[in-house]
């Protein structure tokens, strides 16, 4: 499995592909769970008393802040949110992401997820998931899934320690249509034949690259989008 957290490299064009691929997005469409549930987990289980105790307070305090932001713009949202990571170490990261997989990601996967990516898998269709999630918690998630490629957020890394800045290009909203677009370029895949899974009218750019896109758990306005573009409606099912 391959790992394209970063910009993927172009070249000439040349002739496309016949090669199908499936492109997920993973909160809500794959999973239960999302950025602030695994941040919430690396702050819970900090070695410091001070900073579990005053990281948690200021997380539940900025919640209603979160949302908004996260209504009005996935880029800027992310931008903010991901600074609260300053001063993690990267071992640290690296071996809370593996945690989080276990103990919060895996056993909020929806029902349905482990089913559709098997189908997919078995007609012969490249898996790769395309998430605003970090690398770390993201990576454990695609070896588990099985999954050939995925593109994640990837903290920046000075002297072992993050500093709360994405390392470009930043996967949220609207940039995964252009992550997925680079993608295609480099592999030379005919996206009119490509698929696209995803819950958020947000990533409704995302869907319209494709050929083949796919509201999964929709919100309200992707819904109503699904149904006047004709799109599939998937429901995987949610946990108890």
């Amino acid at each position: 499995m391959s790992h394209s957290a970063s910009a993927p490299t172009t070249h000439s064009p040349s002739t496309k592909t016949d090669q199908q691929v499936a492109f997920y997005d993973v909160d809500g469409t794959l999973v239960k769970v999302n950025v602030v549930h695994s941040y919430a987990y690396y702050v819970l289980n900090h070695h410091s008393i001070r900073r579990k105790v005053s990281g948690f307070a200021k997380l539940l305090a900025s919640i209603p802040a979160y949302v908004a932001t996260d209504y009005y713009s996935r880029k800027v949202f992310n931008e903010w949110f991901y600074r609260n990571y300053e001063g993690f170490s990267e071992d640290r990261l690296i071996v809370v992401g593996q945690e989080i997989f276990e103990k919060i990601i895996r056993p909020s996967m929806f029902p349905g997820t482990i089913d559709l990516i098997k189908r997919s898998k078995d007609a012969g269709i490249k898996q790769v998931l395309v998430t605003g999630a970090l690398d770390v918690v993201t990576r454990p998630l695609a070896e588990y899934l099985g999954v050939d490629d995925f593109g994640a957020n990837r903290l920046e890394i000075v002297d072992g320690h993050a500093t709360g800045r994405l390392v470009g290009p930043l996967l949220a909203g609207p940039n995964k249509s252009q992550w997925i677009r680079d993608y295609a370029r480099m592999h030379d895949l005919n996206l009119d034949i490509c698929w696209a899974y995803a819950d958020s009218f947000s990533d409704l750019p995302m869907l319209s690259m494709v050929g083949r896109p796919c509201a999964v758990n929709p919100d309200f306005k992707l819904r109503a989008a699904a149904r006047d573009f004709n799109w599939p409606v998937l429901s995987l099912g949610h946990q108890d």
